[in-house]
């Protein structure tokens, strides 16, 4: 009996010792419930593993994925089932948007937060999402394709499934770019369902009906694989190039199809399978997350793909190895729980205490080690992933800092070229004022400023070239008459240095269609650099020559200079080169540029070396060649120094501005312009006719507030505010918005200029200017604000009609009347409650109407009241006496007065002339 006790005794703290031994996590379970669209292919599988990896970091979360399989019933179905369980969080990878919207709102109005990952719904009822911005992955394939933009493209597309929101955002972002590329033809679109299987049968007959195409965006790299089969049965698989999606690694992955030649390039699109735990463990732990969660993606083509299949083969590697560290962790911790449960059960036997504490101790530390490997192994790959990011950040910023470069050094050329321009115009127009002789240093001196302006003006359309933004105009054009008015620039500096300069054709009388200024600047190019590197007594010859029995004209540059070696030709034309043998300052972008604007032409440019320098350039006869609206009838050399932005309201024909009109006092100009020297010019120049006031940027705004002037004359580039931001803050000023402004700017891209029309201005000059075109548009904006004063004065009851143009001065006499209409009976409403009214002073009030009326504000309120007075005694029966007191006037007396030295006539003798 007393063993029996003492045996049972023993069962039940055994039992209590077993109990007691089970494992226990401290931390709450996490339950997270993950619906995957399919995990056949790679891409998910990857996003899986990731995902399981991540969740195994952490012992008390518990990860159930499950695959729909591309059956939205089933996804529908097995999210329901994560409701039901009361899961803590759920991840969805929507089939298809729509359908999986109205379940996803469910499982948020239960309580449980819904992540979204790879694919959107319809709205954003969602607590987060985690994935690549798929509409900039279309851009980016777009952008691939315009690049190096010939004059014409054919492109298809290959799109995912219907519905998924992959397909419909990389659809969208990639028109958005290849839309405003009217050269660019698109072919069709051949839907799929993200495997190559569903694409074979359409794009094989597509092909089929149009012919090979130039460029294929396929949503993915497995139906870009499709594509590329199809191609290479029809045997036309060199004329294609493809562009994927995904970019994975591997035996069969985008990158290494890249390498194969395959794809032309792929679009890294990152799985975030690790980013999709971290952010549901955050959203748990109740920390600030953003709806949108963005993953970086990257462009991979011939150039990068070695690298990247590198780097992401280490991250792979580093993964393999991080699973197996994993996996040898939780062995090493099933073993732990093992051995101290085997220690608590047999803690009576102390025999074996000492050994098991030792194995218990042991097995600690083990553990700590590994967790120390796997922080390492974390730490490495994101140094790696830090290292690709940084890398590509660096050549994005490094792209931007060259565009920058050329913009910021056309405005400080420009500025200093304007005052040498326009000092040798006015010393010019001098001379012949006073009958004397132009100088040959003036002439010198003007010659090489319009170089130097040439030289400025390659470096702006080296850019424009790099971003894609030339339009050809080309016109019918007598090509030696043009080539020889060219000539003609030259044969001083010839004769000079006593260069033997001759000009040669087979057909004098022969036409092309070229666009003049393009072809001017590759001539211009071309003998540059003939003068430069041919010595003195040396020979420069242009020779043009038709082939009468073809449809092709060459024109040969040849001189006797230092000539390339011949290692280097094929550099010739790239952007920056300098030749070995080159001693000479060059900037290494006229060539470039030639070959550019001569390809535009749908012509070539060869260059030979021996004895010399020879360039040939090839070009077609007749316009067939050019689309229509690259053809225009006789165009002139376009010149973008004068832009206007005004109403169109100009001077009348016949009409000299203001000189004829006769003022009491001078017109003000203010002028903003943080250069001293143009500061200066135009100060000295424009002072003998105009009252001046003079900022440097930091003051414009008050100058112009508290002095109101008739002109205001600004620079963009300023110390403070810009101009674009000056002129918008005057506009949009009550007490300065009537202001003519000119923006002064080096600035000569069709952006500025709309952004210039988007501020206000009036007009908008480039630099170098004309003086002569600024000044006499300085008097035709006066001239117009004239126009629209004699037009307020005269209309002072229309501008109250509702059917109005929207103008700002027409929208301030509007209020003005409209409070003086509000007081018209009231005798002693004067210019002190009309400003508080308009809530502007006093001082601002007179001078806002002085400068758009041309009188004071109480007369302008007398004119009102009598305007009024009059309209009332032709369409009223009230007597003399009620309509003075009805118009603000105190007495009969004094109305009838008022109304006589403004009509000439009594108010009873008008009525009774009716």
């Amino acid at each position: 009996m007393k063993f029996q006790s003492v045996f049972f005794l023993f069962i039940v703290v055994f039992i209590s010792i077993c109990n007691s031994c089970s494992y226990r996590n401290d931390e709450a379970e996490i339950r997270i419930g993950f619906s995957q669209a399919m995990i056949a292919d790679e891409w998910r599988q990857s996003m899986n593993n990731a995902m399981e990896l991540q969740a195994s970091l952490y012992p008390n979360v518990t990860l159930s994925i499950s695959n729909a399989n591309y059956n939205v019933e089933n996804q529908i179905k097995q999210l329901k089932e994560f409701i039901a369980a009361d899961v803590d969080i759920i991840i969805v990878s929507p089939i298809q948007s729509k359908p999986i919207t109205p379940i996803v709102e469910e499982a948020m109005k239960a309580g449980i937060p819904v992540l979204v990952v790879d694919r959107k719904t319809d709205n954003q009822k969602y607590t987060a999402y985690v994935g690549a911005d798929n509409i900039e992955v279309g851009r980016n394939a777009a952008k691939i394709i315009v690049s190096n933009l010939p004059d014409s493209l054919k492109v298809v597309e290959i799109r995912g499934l219907a519905g998924s929101s992959p397909a419909e955002e990389r659809s969208l972002g990639f028109h958005q770019i290849l839309d405003k590329f009217p050269s660019i033809e698109f072919m069709g679109t051949i839907q799929g369902d993200w495997e190559k299987e569903s694409i074979i049968g359409g794009f094989k007959e597509l092909l089929q009906e149009i012919g090979p195409v130039d460029y294929v965006f396929v949503h993915n790299d497995r139906m870009a694989m499709g594509a590329w089969e199809v191609a290479r049965n029809l045997g036309i698989e060199d004329q294609i190039k493809i562009i994927g999606v995904d970019g994975l690694n591997g035996p069969n992955g985008g990158i290494q199809l890249v390498k194969e030649g395959v794809l032309n390039a792929t679009i890294l699109y990152p799985t975030g399978g690790d980013e999709a735990i971290k952010t549901a463990l955050k959203i748990l732990n109740e920390e600030i997350v953003p709806v949108n969660n963005i993953l970086s993606t990257t462009v991979i083509d011939r150039f990068n793909a070695e690298i990247m299949q590198n780097q992401l083969t280490k991250i792979n590697e580093q993964q393999t190895l991080l699973e197996s560290q994993v996996t040898a962790v939780k062995r090493q911790k099933e073993l732990y729980y093992s051995q101290n449960n085997i220690l608590k059960i047999i803690l009576g036997f102390s025999f074996i205490i000492l050994g098991l504490a030792v194995y218990s101790i042991y097995s600690k530390i083990s553990i700590a080690k590994k967790n120390r490997q796997l922080e390492l192994t974390n730490r490495k790959i994101t140094v790696q992933r830090n290292q690709i990011e940084k890398i590509a950040n660096e050549v994005k910023e490094s792209n931007e800092a060259r565009m920058n470069f050329f913009t910021g050094l056309s405005h400080e050329f420009k500025t200093p070229i304007t005052l040498i321009m326009s000092s040798i115009e006015s010393l010019r127009d001098w001379q012949r004022q006073k009958g004397f002789k132009t100088g040959f240093e003036v002439e010198l001196i003007q010659n090489n400023s319009n170089r130097l302006l040439r030289l400025i003006n390659n470096l702006l359309d080296f850019r424009k070239v790099e971003d894609q933004k030339f339009n050809i105009r080309a016109s019918k054009t007598n090509i030696f008459k043009f080539s020889n008015n060219i000539f003609s620039e030259f044969k001083v500096e010839a004769r000079k240095r006593g260069i033997r300069f001759n000009i040669t054709s087979n057909n004098e009388d022969l036409e092309l269609c070229i666009d003049r200024n393009l072809m001017d600047k590759v001539y211009f190019n071309l003998l540059s650099n003939a003068f430069k590197f041919t010595p003195d007594n040396g020979r420069i010859d242009i020779e043009i020559l038709d082939n009468l029995d073809g449809s092709l004209v060459t024109i040969h540059f040849k001189d006797n200079g230092i000539g390339i070696p011949e290692n280097e030709l094929e550099f010739v034309f790239t952007p920056f080169f300098k030749g070995s043998n080159n001693r000479k300052n060059s900037s290494g972008v006229g060539l470039h540029l030639s070959k550019q604007f001569v390809e535009l032409h749908l012509g070539k440019i060869e260059v030979k070396s021996h004895h010399g320098t020879e360039f040939i350039i090839t070009l077609f006869k007749g316009d067939t060649h050019f689309n229509e609206d690259q053809i225009v009838v006789d165009p002139e050399l376009v010149d973008t120094t004068l832009i206007n932005f005004s109403d169109g309201i100009g001077l009348e024909e016949g009409s000299v501005g203001l000189e004829g009109q006769n003022r009491e006092e001078q017109h003000s100009i203010l002028l903003i312009e943080d250069n001293r020297d143009l500061t200066f010019f135009l100060n000295n120049k424009l002072g003998s006719e105009y009252e001046m006031l003079i900022s440097d940027g930091t003051d414009g705004l008050a100058l112009a507030y508290e002095h109101v002037p008739d002109v205001i004359l600004c620079d963009v580039n300023l110390p403070d505010k810009s101009g674009f931001e000056i002129c918008h803050i005057l506009k949009s000023d009550l007490r300065t918005s009537h202001i003519p402004i000119i923006l002064l700017t080096a600035l000569s891209n069709k952006e500025s200029f709309i952004r210039g029309l988007e501020c206000g201005a009036d007009l908008y000059l480039t630099k170098p200017f004309n003086y002569s075109i600024l000044t006499q548009s300085i008097k035709s904006l006066l001239y117009n604000r004239e126009k629209l004063r004699y037009y307020y004065t005269n209309n002072i009851h229309k501008i109250d009609q509702v059917h109005s143009f929207g103008d700002p001065e027409q929208l301030f006499v509007r209020q003005l009347n409209q409070q003086i209409k509000t007081n018209l009976d009231n005798t002693n409403f004067s210019v002190e409650n009309l400003a508080d009214a308009l809530n502007i002073s006093r001082v601002q009030l007179y001078r806002k109407v002085k400068a758009m009326l041309g009188i004071s504000v109480s007369d302008y309120i007398s004119n009102y009241r009598l305007e009024k007075a009059k309209s009332m005694l032709e369409s009223t029966n009230y007597s003399i006496s009620e309509i003075g007191y009805a118009t603000g006037f105190s007495s009969p007396n004094y109305f009838s007065t008022a109304f006589k030295g403004k009509f000439g006539v009594t108010p009873g003798a008008y009525k009774k002339s009716l």
